[in-house]
């Protein structure tokens, strides 16, 4: 009986012992499942601004027409009808480009692909001027005169806009993309010779003509973007705005005045400028609303 009351406090004190580590195991802390952090995604709204430089495509052509009686205005009288239309170019200096932008992108759910829109507006001014050198197979400025005096003057600016669609690839804050649309470009064009002694090596006549209009053409590039904490992101991107397509974007047409104070018959004498495209390249610092700023 001895024997067998000691076996059974022997299990007795075995189930209690076994009974509080499992009690004390119990007392740990649960194990908890990780928080979910949601994939990045582009979808949102975003504000921004940009700063860079535009450079021309080519030089822009300012072409002499004429009238009904003279086939160029820089022919004069000396030489009337001998000298027909003839062209000369006017380079354009480089200048600072700035502006803002505000757009929208979708990215759909599991995929790395980006649709957006976007609106921008900024400044440029592209401009130069540069005299009618009259060099041709009939004549030369000095056959004529000796010294230039009609002054060809160019410029694209001050401001212009785009609105463009934007497709890019995704990888995490990532964004390549392409993007095109339409842009809108103020040009300007005057044609001026103030000098008619023909002893100082001047032209017969004088003519002051200027004109300007906003065009609407095409505009297509690319970039690349990333994502930063605090909903900013920034960029990296070219475009070209395509002014080459517009031949004879731009008519100007004065009547020139003879020395004695009257208009040189025929009617007005008309100049054709024919703009190139413009080639830009900005960086940028967007600031992004929606889903996309609750990814980090």
């Amino acid at each position: 009986m001895a024997m067998r009351g000691a076996q059974l406090g022997s299990v007795a004190l075995l189930t209690v012992a076994l009974t509080g580590m499992a009690g004390a195991a119990d007392l740990r802390a649960p194990v908890r499942p990780r928080a979910y952090v949601p994939a990045f995604s582009w979808t949102g709204c975003y504000l921004g601004g940009y700063v860079g430089g535009a450079w021309k495509e080519s030089d822009t052509t300012f072409t002499d027409r004429g009238n009904a009686l003279f086939g160029a205005y820089s022919g004069g009288i000396t030489a009337p009808r001998r000298e027909g239309a003839h062209s000369w170019d006017v380079g354009l200096d480089s200048s600072f480009l700035g502006g803002g932008t505000v757009g929208c992108n979708w990215q759909p759910i599991a995929t790395p692909l980006v649709l957006g829109i976007e609106g921008e507006v900024g400044y440029l001014r592209l401009q130069g001027s540069n005299f009618d050198p009259l060099v041709s197979p009939v004549l030369t400025v000095a056959a004529l005169r000796g010294t230039p005096d009609v002054l060809g003057s160019a410029k694209l600016g001050d401001w212009y806009g785009m609105v463009t669609g934007r497709l890019g690839y995704a990888w995490g804050q990532a964004l390549i993309y392409i993007k095109g649309g339409a842009a809108f470009v103020r040009v300007n064009a005057s044609v001026v010779d103030q000098c008619n002694t023909v002893a100082a090596g001047c032209g017969n006549w004088l003519i002051a003509t200027s004109d300007s209009k906003t065009i609407t053409t095409a505009t297509l590039g690319g970039g690349l973007e990333w994502a930063l904490p605090y909903n900013l992101s920034i960029k990296a991107e070219y475009m070209f705005i395509g002014l080459g397509d517009h031949n004879e974007t731009l008519t100007t047409c004065g009547t020139a005045i003879t020395p004695a104070g009257g208009p040189v018959g025929g009617g007005p004498f008309c100049f054709n400028h024919d703009f190139g495209g413009i080639h830009t390249a900005k960086v940028g610092l967007n600031y992004r609303f929606g889903p996309s700023a609750r990814a980090y």
